[in-house]
């Protein structure tokens, strides 16, 4: 049995309701893996962790040429491959980022008629959705884990993030 594309858009909707942080699903030569809330697999964040960036960097050009292969294989497009690494943005000091919870568009508000969620200065509570992440026709929110005002936005409206990706930069309200 293969999945379909609504059996991948039913997987997404679950796991986004869900309290999973990540999930890793294959099904023959298709693999789909997904995360929230910049959750990291135990071997990308003990590579991080260990500042091996050569690592990193082999383990997404082994990642992106996988996809790419799977995808060529594919009888029909699936998901998107992943875009390259963005560059990194150096985090001014008192300064939190708040990630991409998966690889996908950004969006800076609802819908194209709409104000942003949030611009810089904007103080947002602890759960305020900033953006969205769009996969596949499916919306999912970004959301603070932190009170504070925002202090930059990184990323422009349309643009594909990668997960983990810094999107904005909050300054933390006082404890």
């Amino acid at each position: 049995m293969e999945l379909t594309e609504d059996d991948v858009l039913e997987i997404l909707k679950l796991f986004e309701q869900s309290k999973f942080d990540f999930l890793q699903l294959e099904q023959g030569e298709r693999k789909i893996t997904v995360s929230k809330g910049g959750y990291r697999p135990p071997e990308a964040a003990l590579a991080a962790s260990r500042g091996t960036a050569q690592a990193t960097a082999q383990a997404t050009a082994q990642a992106t040429a996988q996809a790419t292969a799977q995808a060529a294989a594919a009888p029909r497009p699936s998901a998107a491959v992943p875009p390259a690494p963005a560059e990194t943005v150096p985090m001014p000091a008192g300064l939190q980022p708040i990630p991409a919870p998966m690889v996908g568009k950004f969006y800076a508000a609802p819908s194209p008629s709409d104000p942003p969620f949030v611009t810089p200065g904007t103080h947002v509570a602890a759960g305020a959705t900033v953006g969205l992440i769009e996969v596949m026709k499916v919306f999912a929110s970004i959301k603070t884990e932190i009170a504070g005002t925002i202090e930059r936005i990184l990323v422009a409206n349309g643009e594909m993030v990668e997960q983990g990706q810094a999107l904005f930069f909050i300054k933390p309200d006082a404890p």
